[in-house]
């Protein structure tokens, strides 16, 4: 028998132990099978289950519309880089290139560009009278994208 340091009164048995040898932790004394318990329960794991769902359902439309926006500007992009660069041709040469491979083989782009909705460095490549040109030769005035559909905003990809 211990006594206690405050109340100088006697204990019994064991520690967490009150009288008659009851636990004042009804669930968790030696004997509970919530202590000797491992691992999940079903449900436990179905409600996690059912988080990670509804939190992936809202993830991945989400993330497919930053995808589809990301492609939109980088097309955007691409275009306004070979028209600058047809500009840029015909200013410094005095007349319009034939084609996107004159633009890389003059150095005015590193390489053609690949269209991010069709993942082909294949465009339309608009030709036209050439105005700088003195015998009136054609030339290579604009570039549109060969993907067929629309854009987030309704806009067709080969009207960019």
């Amino acid at each position: 028998m211990e006594t206690s340091i405050v109340t100088g009164n006697c204990q019994k048995g064991r520690k967490g132990e009150g009288e008659k040898g009851r636990s004042y932790f009804p669930f968790r004394g030696p004997s509970s099978r919530l202590s000797s318990q491992r691992g999940f329960s079903l449900l436990e794991l179905m409600i996690a289950m059912f988080i990670v769902i509804i939190l992936l359902s809202v993830a991945i439309p989400t993330y497919q519309k930053a995808v589809e926006h990301a492609r939109e500007t980088v097309l955007h992009e691409n275009l306004w880089q070979m028209r600058r660069a047809i500009d840029q041709y015909a200013s410094d040469k005095g007349k319009l290139p034939a084609s996107l491979d004159d633009l890389v083989s003059s150095k005015y782009l590193r390489e053609k560009p690949v269209d991010p909705i069709t993942d082909k460095s294949e465009w339309k490549e608009i030709q036209g009278d050439d105005p700088n040109s003195p015998e009136n030769s054609q030339g290579l005035k604009d570039v549109k994208s060969t993907a067929d559909g629309e854009d987030s905003s309704g806009v067709k990809y080969e009207d960019y």
